[in-house]
């Protein structure tokens, strides 16, 4: 199979990460996707091929005879955002693409524009792949796991290139931000490794978001509205007042590059208790105190006007990734190099957001992030191309060859 096909097969599985969900995986399709890989990975030749209880797939490609170079990974997720339906995905391939807008025939409102986005209008010509309009397409990140997999049977199908072990990682539940929480490193057993999450072809992220989660409740004391005149204190409106007296200058609608943010994303309501959920972000870990005294400040202030209770709840999620690859250069070098191999140009920005290797960095398993050709993240307009899918594969043989070299 072509890496197109592979991608074509994984999409329609329905992976859906589910956050409210206490078991892992957090949905049964990602264990119906991890098994489908694992046929096809022991289909390629590979012998150790396994899928723990936990949903994680781990399996080596075995190095070239006579090559002892070090055991180096690649990294992918299988789930899919909750924030869009993955269920029926039916993915299109638009052949040699004209560069016309692309109207996606399940619902007519949805449209690709090259005039919209800059990098669609790189690839006229190229084969773009779009869902039918009602769902995300899932390239995110099943264009990774398809290229990591292609790039085994490459390497599996061309003994003449030389490399030493390759480890394969397919992880869960890495959109709800569990995808690192069993993954067991030690057994892994590779000195470094590479998720394959990111888009246009040629870029590599070393640096990532720190990140923070706040609860901040406020407590309030319901009772009958038709008699609440000087007894009740309604928490919704505390709660209100509280996200309205939040910065502007420091939401994502108005940040962008290096610039941290506060972000109210959920809410539970009611008159007697409403939670806000609000996300911290900063590149510098040690704004994230300074964010965090913000948001408590402004907590207890609106607290103090509207006679509400109030709590703060702190939970960190992850850290930059550049705070532990800095000190290991070799493993952000070496992919340079693989993507001028490829033929392509290195593009390296900061990830306005987390991956997998963000805490397998710092679980001690450095892991930079690369391309996989993944566009419009989380949408119905989400799409990729097969150039884009090749483009990745070259890279990672290149990768596991540079570093047999």
């Amino acid at each position: 199979m072509t890496v197109l096909d592979r991608f074509l097969r994984y999409v329609a599985v329905d992976t859906r990460a589910d956050e409210s969900s206490t078991t892992c995986p957090s949905t049964p399709g990602q264990l119906v996707l991890q098994r489908l890989l694992a046929e096809e990975l022991r289909a390629i030749g590979l012998a150790d091929v396994n899928v723990d209880d936990n949903g994680y797939l781990m399996a080596t490609v075995p190095a070239t005879p006579g090559c002892d170079a070090p055991i180096v990974g690649f990294i992918a997720h299988v789930d899919t955002s909750p924030e869009m339906s993955g269920a029926n995905v039916k993915p299109l391939v638009h052949r040699a693409w004209d560069g016309r807008d692309i109207v996606l025939p399940d619902d007519a409102s949805a449209v690709l524009r090259a005039a919209d986005y800059p990098e669609l209008a790189a690839q006229v010509g190229n084969d773009i792949v779009t869902a039918s309009g009602g769902t995300l397409l899932g390239a995110d990140d099943k264009a990774g796991v398809a290229a990591i997999v292609a790039a085994a049977a490459h390497l599996v199908g061309h003994p003449g290139i030389t490399h030493g072990p390759i480890r394969i990682g397919f992880t869960p539940d890495e959109e709800i931000g569990r995808g690192a929480d069993k993954f067991d490193v030690a057994r892994f057993g590779a000195v470094c490794a590479y998720t394959l999450d990111g888009g246009s072809p040629g870029e590599l992220e070393f640096e990532s978001f720190s990140a923070d989660v706040l609860r901040v409740t406020f407590g309030g004391f319901n009772t009958h509205p038709g008699y609440a005149q000087g007894r009740m204190v309604n928490a919704i409106k505390a709660a209100a007042r509280f996200v309205d007296r939040l910065p502007p200058d420091l939401s994502p609608e108005t940040t962008s590059g290096y610039d941290g943010y506060v972000h109210p994303y959920q809410v539970e309501a009611s008159v007697d208790r409403t939670s806000v959920r609000v996300l911290l972000r900063d590149f510098v870990t040690s704004r994230l105190r300074e964010q965090q005294a913000l948001v408590e400040s402004l907590a207890g202030a609106v607290a103090a006007e509207t006679g509400t209770r109030v709590e703060v709840d702190v939970k960190e999620q992850y850290r930059n990734m550049r705070e532990v690859l800095d000190r290991h250069p070799a493993v952000v070098e070496r992919a340079r190099a693989a993507v001028r191999a490829a033929g392509l140009t290195p593009i390296e920005k900061p990830i306005r957001g987390g991956t997998d290797g963000s805490r397998l960095s710092f679980m001690g398993l450095p892991t930079p992030n690369l391309f996989a050709g993944e566009h419009n993240f989380h949408s119905r307009l989400e799409w990729t191309s097969r150039q884009d899918l090749e483009a990745a594969v070259r890279t990672v043989v290149q990768l596991a060859r540079i570093w047999a070299t």
